[in-house]
């Protein structure tokens, strides 16, 4: 969804020019959807997977345009930070042994890349959601890839905000923080899953995605820390959205979020939501007009998809001119593992298939609120969080259950709605066996990283610069200096009351935590089999498994 683009700067002729060709792109996508053998194809899956570039010590790397032409990988691309790379795997069917397919795949392409990182440059890929050893420094100006996308992307926020531009993360004082760069978008890296869509189940299949992105989400959870402070479960959620979820859009709507209600009103309704509450970042017009490419079976409408990768909607809808439609799952964190993300994808897949059984919206069983209060509280709370879910009595008030209840209630349903499709029964079993462990033990890569960090500090609390977290509601707002008047935290300076150890210990902590986590990466076993540390310069045999949701 990283639409390449070849300028940087934009006239408001092109801007104007842009919004016109906006329009007619919806006008022909509305064509193309209803042509005969569109979306017609057998059902595919696909993922792309964000991971940070690693040296020595845990310290990310700004290697990656280096390393991407090296590489010479048509599936690995350059990301807005020169810490990171993108690996697009392979569109497989849903048929047979599709997540274990792309889980190989991942493991090839991570090993094919430190093949050429780690002997010329000392660093290697690690799949996770954000980095512990990462600083204020390295998400800076200097940070930004150089390319024309990011450079122009800069240039457009630029426009909206002043820098450096602040964000909270957290409540009061130690939450609000200020950024210099989009290059922030680096600290985050994501597993995002892309299912095929027939145009006449589009709506109620979407709908399906986002009550199921809640408990995927709470039992996937791998980003505790954010820059040194301890956040939410899954920090990269607050990160993104009060980093980048400026609200001038028509009807003051987030460009980062989980959305305001149920889609309704046919296959295109998503795409003009996009177009129409979201203003144009990027005004790339390519040569050809939406007009002239209508006259082709699938056209490419290049305007609208260099739209739709500026707003990030954690389930965001993809017109492809291969002749489908996606449903981009953005919610899901990179890491721990291959197989580890390989259980997350298959339950988030399945539950949503089955969920939309026979064209079944759920809109029709929940009010919105609900779905959107859900995904707040798992990305806060992990398997902590009690989530709502329909009554099985019709018109009767939803439940309430806690995130490892529902998970496992639920399994039957992914595991129904993944063999419906054709997946192997062989492979569904294992993987949502796997995910059942997890969630049993609440050995989340979250749970892992937070115990793990505690257990080399000795600390019993919330450690080295925790934040504590923000509202479940997940505001999208702009925040200003907090209500006493006192200006928001630079975070190049985090101030010295929300540290509880010297900076030095706290660099060596986050180093030894990182250590840890690529060590076992590595090995590849699922993160709910990894062992805690007994002490600094060890790690322990056996794991110790928590009650359920701790």
């Amino acid at each position: 969804m990283g639409r390449e683009i070849d300028r940087m700067e934009f006239t408001e002729q092109g801007y104007a020019l842009f919004r016109a060709q906006l329009l007619d792109c919806l006008r022909v996508l509305e064509k193309v959807v209803a042509t005969p053998g569109f979306g017609a194809a057998p059902a595919t899956v696909g993922a792309e997977l964000e991971v940070y570039l690693v040296a020595e010590r845990g310290r990310p790397a700004s290697v990656n345009e280096a390393v991407c032409k090296i590489l010479n990988d048509d599936r690995v691309a350059l990301e807005v930070s020169r810490t990171n790379l993108e690996m697009n795997l392979t569109p497989v069917e849903l048929t047979g042994r599709p997540f274990t397919t792309m889980a190989a795949e991942t493991e090839q392409v991570l090993a094919r890349i430190t093949t050429i990182s780690l002997p010329r440059y000392g660093a290697r890929p690690v799949p996770i959601g954000t980095l512990p050893t990462l600083t204020p420094s390295d998400v800076g100006e200097d940070a930004l890839t150089d390319a024309p996308r990011y450079h122009a992307l800069e240039r457009a926020w630029d426009q909206r905000r002043p820098r450096p531009f602040t964000l909270q993360v957290g409540e009061g004082r130690a939450g609000l923080i200020q950024a210099q760069s989009v290059a922030l978008q680096g600290a985050a890296c994501s597993y995002q899953v892309h299912l095929t869509v027939p145009p006449e189940r589009f709506c109620s299949t979407f709908n399906a995605a986002q009550l199921a992105t809640a408990p995927a989400l709470a039992a996937a959870v791998n980003s505790p820390w954010l820059l040194g402070r301890r956040v939410w479960q899954e920090s990269r959620i607050p990160l993104f959205e009060r980093g980048f979820g400026d609200q001038r859009g028509v009807n003051d709507r987030a460009r980062v979020g989980f959305g305001r209600r149920w889609l309704s009103g046919g296959p295109l309704a998503a795409f003009k939501e996009s177009v129409h509450g979201h203003d144009v970042l990027m005004p790339a017009v390519f040569p050809a007009g939406a007009g002239a490419l209508a006259e082709r079976e699938f056209p490419a409408l290049e305007e609208l998809q260099t739209h739709l990768s500026t707003v990030w909607s954690w389930n965001r809808p993809v017109y492809d001119a291969g002749g489908h439609l996606r449903i981009e799952f953005r919610a899901l964190p990179a890491g721990p593992t291959p197989i580890d993300m390989a259980a997350n994808s298959a339950f988030l897949i399945g539950l949503t298939l089955s969920l939309a059984t026979g064209g079944k919206d759920v809109a029709e069983d929940l009010p919105f609120r609900y779905a959107r209060e859900n995904f707040y509280r798992a990305a806060k709370e992990g398997l902590d969080a009690h989530l709502w879910w329909p009554s099985s009595t019709p018109g009767a008030a939803p439940r309430q259950l806690s995130a490892p209840d529902l998970v496992r209630e639920l399994l039957p349903a992914a595991q129904a709605g993944l063999e419906s499709a054709g997946v192997c029964p062989e492979e569904v079993r294992a993987l949502l066996d796997l995910l059942d462990q997890r969630v049993t033990t609440g050995r989340t890569g979250a749970w892992w990283q937070t115990q793990a960090h505690r257990a080399l500090s000795g600390s019993t609390g919330d450690d080295i610069q925790a934040v504590p977290a923000a509202p479940a509601e997940g505001s999208c707002a702009p925040h200003r200096p907090d209500r006493e008047g006192h200006p928001a935290q630079d975070v190049t300076t985090p101030p010295a009351h929300v540290r509880s150890t010297p900076r030095d210990s706290a660099d060596t902590l986050a180093a030894d935590l990182t250590d840890r986590y690529i060590t076992l990466c590595t090995r590849g076993a699922p993160v709910h089999t990894w062992a805690l540390p007994s002490h600094p310069h060890g790690v322990s045999d056996e794991p110790e498994h928590p009650p359920a949701g701790q």
